[in-house]
């Protein structure tokens, strides 16, 4: 399916240079912000206080949010929990108080606020919690490289399972990067989010890469810096169709969804944008840097050497 056809190819790769030595910068920076800054862990990260709160009616998540922070609580976690009637609320430790106090205390400030407001349960996530799901998420993070490097490896040649780990990876720390430098809540849905990124980066890079074999197999007479030109060309009709819709998607979230999905919509919001930039720009660049070629993709019969132009052209000698 596609909206459009481009008739000659975009020279993208004679500007790959400049596009990369900007992408270095970028990602310097977010390393940079990433070891000064740190990450603004949540509570499902640092430790502290979990409520369950029952309402007798609709909870209204933005007042309760209010209240809370009204007692000098900050970065509160408020989102209903099976029903729209129950809340459950995350807090980060207090100095000065323990858990039970702090429950009290906020259990105290939303019956004022609403007389049928009732603790269904209350706990402490210690530290240790915290500790286990940041290491089980290293650990998913770790997989996922690992898993993506041995299918494109598999499918491809490992010059672009190199090519396409170096871009994926600099998409989740410029997301990273942007979390530490604002000082954005991370939370597990965040990093829910970044795995997510992983995935969607390399499915753009996969497209590019089959394209880039199959006009190996086909153009004979384009060096390879043509075959990558004309594989990116030819796949921007289909990166504007799947990026578009799912960036629509992802918009109406970031809107609509409330601050339980704000910073999940805007973790995939910035990786779908640098996905497409690094997809074209690092890894394809980065393949045809470490010198990609036709041998190394094509085994077995090559295609005639045709117009990229002509849509009938293609047949196999």
């Amino acid at each position: 399916m596609e909206f459009f056809k481009i008739r000659r190819d975009i020279p993208f790769m004679r500007n790959a240079l400049v596009f990369n030595l900007i992408s270095f910068v970028t990602f310097v920076a977010a390393v940079f912000f990433l070891f000064s800054r740190g990450l603004h862990l949540s509570v499902e990260f640092t430790g502290g206080t979990l409520m369950e709160v029952s309402y007798s009616q609709p909870a209204n998540l933005d007042s309760i949010r209010s209240t809370v922070a009204n007692l000098g609580i900050n970065d509160v976690q408020v989102q209903n929990f099976g029903t729209a009637q129950d809340v459950l609320i995350r807090m980060p430790v207090q100095k000065g108080s323990t858990s039970g106090q702090q429950s009290d205390k906020v259990l105290t400030a939303l019956k004022a606020s609403d007389a049928s407001a009732t603790l269904r349960r209350t706990e402490f996530v210690g530290p240790q919690v915290g500790d286990e799901l940041a290491a089980d998420g290293l650990k998913a993070l770790a997989f996922v490289v690992v898993g993506i490097m041995i299918y494109l490896a598999i499918r491809f040649e490992w010059k672009f399972a190199v090519a396409a780990i170096i871009a994926n990876l600099h998409d989740v720390i410029i997301i990273l990067g942007f979390f530490a430098y604002f000082q954005w809540e991370f939370s597990l849905p965040v990093l829910a989010a970044v795995l997510a990124v992983l995935g969607y980066s390399v499915n753009e890079s996969v497209v590019i890469f089959d394209r880039i074999r199959e006009n190996f197999r086909r153009y004979r007479k384009m060096n390879t810096e043509q075959i990558i030109d004309n594989a990116i060309t030819s796949t921007i009709s289909r990166t504007i169709i799947t990026h578009g819709s799912t960036q629509l998607m992802v918009l109406s979230m970031l809107v609509f969804g409330g601050a339980t999905l704000h910073y999940f919509a805007l973790a995939l919001t910035i990786g779908i944008l640098f996905g497409i930039y690094s997809s074209v720009f690092v890894a394809a660049a980065i393949a045809m840097w470490l010198g990609i070629q036709r041998e190394d993709l094509v085994k077995g019969g090559v295609k005639k050497d045709v117009d990229p132009n002509d849509p009938n052209a293609g047949a196999t000698v």
